[in-house]
């Protein structure tokens, strides 16, 4: 395993340590600590899908391999936190609400978009042609974004938490989104060195 993704590993922990001191919520209570981790996961899995979707474009359209196997890296990371909101998702549902709304119209999104993207990414990895990859990777991430773009939202605000009225709720997410954020770099820049060479 390289230092990138020990490091990584480290941040998440750290995200995850820090959201149990996080501030209180007047109608979630302490329970919004969980709201704070899953939309930290979740804001570094579209960061990281943006940038495999700006790299794909420009290895695609600039014909440069290695701008699109920085895509493929960054594809790759995207999935993963993914992957991994989605349990946050389902506790965090369970902790605030009592309860699983599985019929909720972005969780339903977000298991589609899991599947599919993890179908995609083993196609990436079969096809080793990193061009072809990286514009597959920006259709992907236009497609997941079309779509949260005109969900419903029904149990699911946009931007809660950036729209409270509490500067250290909106203070101390943020601070959790940069410790994501720079977790996914690190991730991205190791799973980078892991590319096969074609």
């Amino acid at each position: 395993m390289s230092r990138p993704f020990w490091m990584a590993a480290a941040l998440v922990g750290l995200a995850s340590i820090a959201a149990s001191f996080g501030p209180a919520e007047q109608a979630l209570g302490i329970h919004v600590r969980w709201v704070y981790l899953h939309g930290a996961w979740v804001w570094t899995a579209l960061v990281a899908f943006g940038a495999a979707c700006l790299l794909g474009l420009a290895g695609l359209l600039a014909r440069d391999r290695g701008v699109s196997t920085w895509s493929v890296a960054f594809g790759q990371t995207g999935l993963l936190f993914w992957l991994t909101y989605l349990p946050i998702s389902l506790w965090t549902m369970q902790t605030n609400w009592n309860g699983l709304y599985l019929a909720e119209p972005r969780f339903r999104i977000g298991v589609d978009f899991a599947i599919s993207g993890l179908l995609l990414q083993m196609a990436i990895l079969l096809l080793r042609r990193p061009c072809l990859s990286g514009g597959l990777n920006a259709a992907f991430a236009a497609a997941l974004f079309y779509a949260l773009r005109s969900a419903d939202q029904v149990m699911h605000p946009p931007s809660p938490i950036l729209t409270s009225n509490s500067p250290a709720i909106r203070v101390f997410f943020l601070a959790m989104v940069a410790i994501m954020l720079l977790a996914g770099l690190a991730l991205g820049v190791s799973l980078r060195r892991w590319q096969p060479e074609t």
